[in-house]
């Protein structure tokens, strides 16, 4: 049986590079269909206490969550907008955690991120491992690709042979 994957970038960037390396990595995995999410698809106003008991959780943090709860594996790459979560991303992860905390639905989870800098979004990398149980993820594992400009080509994937040889394991230990 077929395996699906839901993959995204957690940026509201057109060109993130957190989305490319997310859907990158879900085509390291032998047959699985993969979704790939924009976040751009989810844009909701910000949340707030007074805005949910005015008008209530909106309708694409359900469809976010209803997203979520198909995959048999979530990989998600985060970028890194001061040391934390982009807004795009807090803003549906709030959403989202009114709808069920555990909004991860159990799901294995592979966590990645990567910047044009020499951390490659460690600092929220950490945030999330730390985070992500709570919400319900099974994280298999987490990469970060530093540099991202200097060692990923959109034709290739990841060009430094030793990080793509650090990611494919991470994915080969991951069962489906």
């Amino acid at each position: 049986m077929t395996k699906k994957i839901i993959a995204f970038g957690a940026s509201s960037s057109t060109n993130s590079i957190n989305k490319q390396l997310a859907a990158y990595a879900a085509s390291q995995f032998e047959n699985a269909d993969t979704e790939v999410l924009d976040l751009n698809d989810y844009e909701m106003p910000i949340f707030s206490l007074d805005r949910e008991a005015k008008s209530g959780i909106p309708e694409l943090a359900h469809h976010f969550f209803e997203k979520l709860g198909t995959a048999d594996l979530i990989i998600v790459s985060l970028a890194e907008h001061n040391g934390a979560y982009s807004t795009a991303f807090k803003n549906i992860f709030d959403w989202t955690s009114r709808i069920n905390p555990k909004f991860f639905q159990g799901k294995q989870t592979l966590i990645l991120a990567t910047s044009p800098g020499p951390r490659g979004g460690l600092t929220v990398l950490e945030i999330a491992k730390n985070r992500f149980p709570f919400q319900g993820a099974v994280v298999n594992g987490s990469f970060s690709l530093p540099s991202f400009n200097e060692n990923f080509n959109a034709n290739e994937g990841i060009t430094n042979e030793q990080l793509k040889n650090d990611l494919l394991e991470i994915i080969e230990s991951i069962e489906l």
